[in-house]
């Protein structure tokens, strides 16, 4: 599951003309929701339809994609969240797709698309066609007040299981799958509980399934809004960083590790015999005393992209933080 390179450019007409479902998931998201539906709209590859998730929004988000699905018939559908936060809403509609549902992409309330980011996603996607996969792309992290753009890196390790197991290399608004993944993805979602972030747990299911991560080393494929209400943000500064770790101190990142492996063990049988058995073996190394614990993991192999990451990592293994 290596870094693929860009697809050839040349369009393909069976490609063109596939159906693509975006998923957005909505909050009081009315200061910047009108560009990224313009960006949306604007998209190069025209069959798509959206299903736009509002979760109890109290501003006018409503009423914007009310107009938008009113100026795009036929296109768009306003659905209603389960108000249990940014991660849920997008499970939810996961889970409601329909059993036949084609490529699936997923969208944030507040970025603005590239032209092409649907054209090449499914141009990535369209040479597999069996096992499951999942497209990510880079983006700008984009400050907008000083109209400040910064790429986001490019893996430098493989994709695999062992890698989402503590981190995740494909953020949400950059993720689209093909349908046997999105297939895979509404069967767990309807007997997965709460996870943190629905992105990562896409990253840890996928290869968890066997399945196979494609990501795009080209342009990045959309400016990625940085404000003070973002759910995650991209966390670049050096504020977010010192902030990024005293959470790990303080057990958000155990916190997040043992979500994400409970809702794992609740579909273990969409995992390879192989990763089910990575799966209880981290989960068993994660409570462990500390030498049994560090010579478990070493076994095991979880990886962080970068090295930096990896000393992190460590770190909190050796303090018990995992």
């Amino acid at each position: 599951m290596q870094v693929e390179p860009p697809p050839v450019s040349i369009p393909d007409s069976n490609l063109t003309d596939q159906k693509v479902t975006l998923l957005m998931g909505v909050r009081n998201g009315a200061a910047h929701l009108p560009e990224q539906l313009k960006s949306i709209a604007a998209q190069s590859h025209k069959n798509w339809e959206m299903l736009c998730s509002d979760d109890g929004s109290d501003d006018d988000s409503r009423d914007i994609i009310q107009r938008f699905a009113d100026s795009t018939p036929n296109q768009v559908r306003v659905l209603n969240g389960p108000k249990r936060g940014f991660s849920a809403n997008f499970i939810q509609m996961i889970a409601r797709l329909p059993a036949g549902v084609g490529y699936v992409g997923f969208a944030d309330q507040d970025d603005i698309w590239e032209p092409d980011k649907i054209a090449r996603a499914v141009a990535h996607l369209g040479g597999q066609t069996q096992e499951p996969a999942l497209y990510s792309v880079r983006c700008w992290y984009w400050y907008p007040n000083m109209d400040r753009r910064v790429a986001s890196h490019l893996p430098t390790r493989p994709s695999s299981f062992r890698n989402a197991l503590i981190e995740n290399i494909a953020t949400g608004n950059t993720i689209m799958l093909n349908p046997a993944a999105a297939r895979l993805a509404r069967s767990a979602a309807q007997r997965s509980p709460a996870v943190f972030a629905h992105d990562w747990w896409l990253y840890l299911l996928i290869t968890g399934a066997g399945g196979k991560v494609c990501f795009d080393s080209g342009a990045p494929g959309l400016l990625y809004r940085q404000h003070e209400g973002n759910a995650i943000g991209g966390g670049q500064t050096a504020t977010a960083q010192v902030q990024r770790k005293m959470k790990v101190l303080q057990g958000a990142f155990a916190d997040r590790i043992k979500s994400n492996l409970h809702a794992l063990d609740a579909v273990r049988d969409l995992l390879t015999p192989e990763n089910q058995q990575t799966l209880d073996a981290f989960a068993q190394a994660r409570t462990a005393t500390i030498l049994p614990r560090l010579n478990a993991l070493r076994r095991i192999g979880p990886y962080r992209q970068t090295t930096m990451g990896n000393l992190g990592f460590w770190g909190a293994a050796c303090l018990g933080r995992i």
